[in-house]
């Protein structure tokens, strides 16, 4: 029998599957979107929006629908010391956005606005485990599942970290762990400032955000084992121990402590692909590339993906086999670029929350003294185009006196 063909088939139905199908099913193309998952994995992760993706978002319609159900504005994101001292604030209110502030949600209502936003030629297969992919003269022509085989024009490879679709096609995307983990902590009943706030602790980062319900979603930095094995008293011990060295953390205290038992302990990692692109296939979210999620660009940096992607194809006119491999290089060349600079810019912010060297502080206490950097990096931060910081603006970081620190660029509101 002859494998049943659609136009695109996207392989892992987690924001980057959804919102590439979104994007590329609004071309008019008839598109699946397969998941080995019946349900999307109860996990901490994907919770805050940039502006950047907002304008996405809203030409889908799903900012409305978010709005709907519920979704917190966040005016600020701001490094700040243990005792809620501030040494950086970006303040998302003076972008030239049309929606200038982070929005926050639960990872899983995201995930079911944007499959409320599909388009009608979009269909999605839930507990399918896609193998591999097919392949003919070296192109990628569709995938094998379990229940038998696809083909199609564009294959998109949204499966994860560890895509299984990524390797068997050759591409390597090598990962960098950082010498910690991150647990986080669902807390209840508690309120916060609309703000994503980063402590610098002399143990690490506390994390911070508020979310619907009167929740607030706490990370705290550890060490890789530091707590396995740690029993109930020791667990709380160890809260002990982060609240004592956080003074900022205390009206969440007891909030925190009723969350011990339900902790998620969280690798974190960097990563970009050495392509994000082979004949036929492209790499969309985790499977092409990841930062560290202090600084809010994982699930962002995958919508970009999509609607770039969308934007190549639309380019194209067509799903020829030459027409679709050229988008795909455009693409790759694209998506690369921007990525790498918003991997440095998340690593080099990750290093001066977490790091805890004097260089790192030095950086982080001259960036946010500085008007002019603050807000080059939150414009970098947003989603709304990259503002790369030149050799000098580095040793201005570190101390060195600008005379520009006050003279805001023209799109400042």
């Amino acid at each position: 029998m002859r494998p049943e063909h659609y136009d695109v088939v996207v392989c892992g139905a987690g924001v980057a599957g959804l919102a590439a199908a979104c994007a590329v099913g609004r071309l008019g193309h008839r598109v699946l979107v397969l998941d080995k998952r019946l349900t999307p994995a109860p996990v901490a992760k994907g919770e805050v929006l940039q502006p950047g993706s907002l304008a996405v978002l809203h030409e889908w319609g799903v900012t409305d629908a978010l709005d709907r159900a519920g979704a917190l504005r966040l005016s600020r994101l701001a490094a700040r010391a243990p005792d809620g001292e501030p040494r950086m604030v970006l303040d998302y209110s003076r972008l030239p956005a049309a929606h200038p502030w982070l929005l926050a949600h639960d990872y899983p209502v995201i995930l079911e606005t944007l499959e409320d936003a599909l388009p009608g030629n979009v269909e999605i297969r839930r507990g399918v485990q896609f193998r591999q992919p097919r392949s003919t003269a070296g192109r990628v022509t569709g995938v094998r599942c379990d229940d038998g085989d696809l083909s199609a024009s564009l294959v998109v490879a949204a499966d994860g970290v560890s895509s299984r679709l990524r390797a068997a096609v050759g591409l390597d995307a090598p990962r960098r762990d950082y010498p910690h983990r991150l647990a986080a902590f669902d807390l209840h009943g508690v309120a916060v400032p609309p703000e994503f706030t980063a402590y610098v602790t002399e143990n690490g980062l506390r994390l911070h955000y508020p979310l619907p319900g009167g929740r607030v979603r706490l990370y705290v930095q550890i060490a890789p084992d530091e707590l396995r094995g740690v029993d109930a008293d020791g667990m709380v011990r160890w809260a002990d121990q982060v609240l004592a060295g956080c003074p900022g953390l205390d009206p969440l205290a007891s909030s925190f402590r009723a969350a011990l038992d339900r902790k998620q302990v969280l690798p974190v990692s960097r990563a970009l692909a050495d392509s994000l692109t082979a004949p036929g296939i492209a790499l969309v979210g985790d499977s092409g590339h990841l930062v560290h999620p202090m600084a809010a660009q994982g699930m962002n940096s995958a919508i970009a993906d999509a609607y770039d992607l969308a934007a190549k194809l639309r380019q194209g006119g067509s799903l020829a086999d030459d027409v679709v491999d050229h988008a795909l290089h455009r693409y790759d060349a694209a998506r690369r670029q921007n990525l790498g600079h918003i991997g440095r810019t998340s690593h080099n912010a990750a290093r001066m929350i977490t790091g805890g060297s004097r260089i790192g502080d030095r950086a982080l206490a001259g960036t946010g003294a500085n008007d002019r950097l603050r807000h080059e990096v939150t414009h970098t931060m947003s989603g709304l185009g990259v503002r790369r910081l030149t050799p000098l603006d580095r040793l201005h970081q570190l101390g060195l006196p600008d005379p520009r620190s006050n003279r805001l660029p023209g799109w400042v509101r």
